[in-house]
């Protein structure tokens, strides 16, 4: 029998959730997603000291500027290991900010095209606020491919579907987590994961009505809540779990395919005055966005006490 894994790339492209570039030598994804989390913890390897020391230098220890240039650095890693794409993310400071994060976007694209990567192997992340969905939208218009992540609800998938995002990433195992909390329980079956069900409204509504935007679902808790997804547009997945799903050869179904029947969604095009609504009216999306941004910037912050710390 076939691999639990290549049964489930048989349905659903696989992405690689990490910024180790020997865990994406090995593994060998068509894409890579990374955040600031996972950047700063790859360029914390001693390996890459040398590498740290010679970006200091070459921006005279202008902070920012390094780590930028890191950022690029490890996504052309990246891409001299894969054939598809990367996902580079916006200084998630800037999630708030509309022109400033266009402006840095289109840094890194010219960053990346100035180290010899053609933009279509790239997709800009930005966090799912309206002004990070708006930033999306105009970057688009320019042939610019955009990722929007820290999605936690179908208002937020419903403003990227509007703005033609390129694909969107709802948290699955982050509003698990949540519902632990929320409902004070530790064993939630699948079939009640509130992470799976998000992802599987989002889908259905993004099928009903025939929008172009791809759903990539992400940050996975388990095997049971990537299996529960098989047939997602894409699925990224940590090192760990694609190696343990790579050791399994469990029999999976597709669980979700486009023209499958639905719960009719009516389509609602969302202005940010309803955006923002809706986003305050749901605790968990409040929380867990403000959270998400919030940890990606600390993330920024470690690797920023790691570069002072070799000036």
């Amino acid at each position: 029998m076939t691999t639990t894994l290549n049964q489930l790339k048989m349905m659903t492209m696989v992405v690689a959730d990490t910024g180790d570039l020997q865990a994406i030598k090995r593994l060998r994804p068509v894409d890579a997603t990374t955040n600031p989390s996972l950047i700063t913890k790859a360029l914390s390897t001693p390996e890459f000291e040398p590498i740290l020391k010679q970006t200091l230098v070459k921006h005279n220890n202008d902070i920012d500027k390094v780590i930028d240039d890191l950022t690029i650095y490890i996504g052309t890693e990246i891409l001299k290991r894969i054939d598809g794409r990367v996902s580079t993310e916006v200084d998630a400071r800037l999630s708030y900010d509309t022109d400033a994060t266009v402006t840095k976007a289109l840094e890194f694209i010219q960053a990346y095209e100035d180290a010899g990567v053609d933009k279509e192997r790239v997709l800009i992340k930005i966090a799912s606020t309206w002004e990070g969905i708006q930033a999306g939208r105009i970057l688009e218009e320019q042939g610019i491919h955009c990722n929007l992540t820290l999605l936690f609800g179908l208002h937020q998938a419903k403003a990227c579907a509007d703005a033609d995002i390129t694909l969107i990433s709802p948290f699955v195992g982050r509003i698990l987590d949540w519902q632990k909390r929320d409902e004070n329980r530790e064993d939630i079956p699948v079939n009640e994961d509130k992470g799976v069900l998000s992802l599987k409204t989002v889908y259905s509504y993004f099928k009903q009505h025939s929008y172009n935007t791809q759903i990539m679902g992400a940050s996975f808790r388990s095997v049971d809540e990537i299996l529960a997804l098989a047939g997602c547009d894409l699925l990224t997945i940590s090192p760990d779990l694609i190696d343990k799903m790579a050791t399994m050869e469990q029999q999976i179904s597709r669980q979700l395919y486009p023209d499958m029947e639905f719960d009719v969604l009516p389509k609602e095009i969302l202005d940010k005055e309803t955006f923002d609504a809706q986003v305050n009216a749901d605790p968990m999306t409040t929380e867990l966005l403000k959270n998400g941004i919030d940890g990606f910037v600390k993330a920024r912050e470690e690797l920023a006490i790691k570069l002072q710390s070799l000036i």
